[in-house]
């Protein structure tokens, strides 16, 4: 089963690089799911199904650069508790971490299973010992073994063989609106089969380490001018910042070393 714990970073943070995956139940505010909820029904009824193939699945809509379209998801991206388990767990290897992708599911019903995979798997090289990315899986309604929940592969992050993996090894994320499952880049995961009449909708977002290269475009995918109203701590997750003092730098960046003509 997937461990489920109260809302302390320091534990959540051992018990998810130890076990791959954790569910933290009640942890993000009720009224900031239903404003997100409410700023996204519109872009899924009208886009969400654009992105929609076998991997992705056919009847699920999915919506990508979120800040561009839900200003309250902001509240989420950057929700202190998720901050502070990325910084446990990101910044044993790099200076800062960055949004790597944003992504609103809504599984509609008779979606079935989606394939096991990794989110690490489209990085061309691995580092033992360096997890790349974490990813928060943030319930916008109850996730139950019957709509739809996340299915995961607690311990998976041991690099096994996904061929190898057994449907007993796999853990549906049951978990209540307002929950947050987070998982390993290297642990091995799925969207669930949603057997009932009524979606399943969760924001998933992974929160990368600040030397690579993002997984979703934030510069191109959400418009300058919307980026620019954000406060500074979102503006950095969405990229803009440098890693350290040399990598990524830009004038007026106040941590990055600039060199002037």
């Amino acid at each position: 089963m997937i461990e489920k714990l109260e809302p302390e970073a320091g534990r959540v943070s051992s018990a998810l690089l130890k076990n791959g995956a954790v569910i933290v139940e009640g942890a993000i505010n009720l009224d900031i799911i239903d404003a997100v909820l409410g700023e996204l029904r519109d872009p899924f009824d009208k886009q969400g199904l654009k992105f929609t193939n076998d991997f992705n699945g056919h009847k699920t809509r999915r919506l990508g650069g979120i800040l561009g379209v839900s200003v309250s998801s902001a509240s989420i991206l950057a929700h202190p508790f998720i901050i502070s388990v990325a910084d446990d767990v990101l910044k044993r290897h790099c200076t800062n971490y960055q949004i790597g992708s944003s992504t609103a599911i809504e599984i509609m019903p008779g979606e079935g299973n989606q394939e096991l995979h990794r989110d690490d798997d489209f990085y061309p090289i691995r580092i033992p010992g360096i997890e790349f990315q974490i990813s928060a899986m943030v319930a916008l309604t109850d996730f139950t073994a019957g709509n739809g929940a996340t299915r995961v592969v607690p311990g998976s992050q041991d690099m096994r063989n996904i061929e190898s993996i057994r449907e007993s090894d796999v853990h549906s994320a049951i978990m209540t609106k307002g929950s947050i499952l987070f998982y390993l880049g290297t642990a091995v995961h799925a969207g669930g089969r949603n057997k009932t009449d009524k979606p399943r909708t969760g924001l998933i977002t992974t929160y990368s380490l600040g030397w690579l290269r993002q997984e979703e475009n934030h510069y191109l995918t959400v418009p300058r001018e919307i980026a620019d109203a954000y406060p500074e701590n979102v503006r950095r997750l969405m990229g803009y910042q440098a890693h350290g003092p040399y990598l990524g730098v830009y004038p007026g960046d106040p941590d990055g070393y600039w060199w002037d003509a």
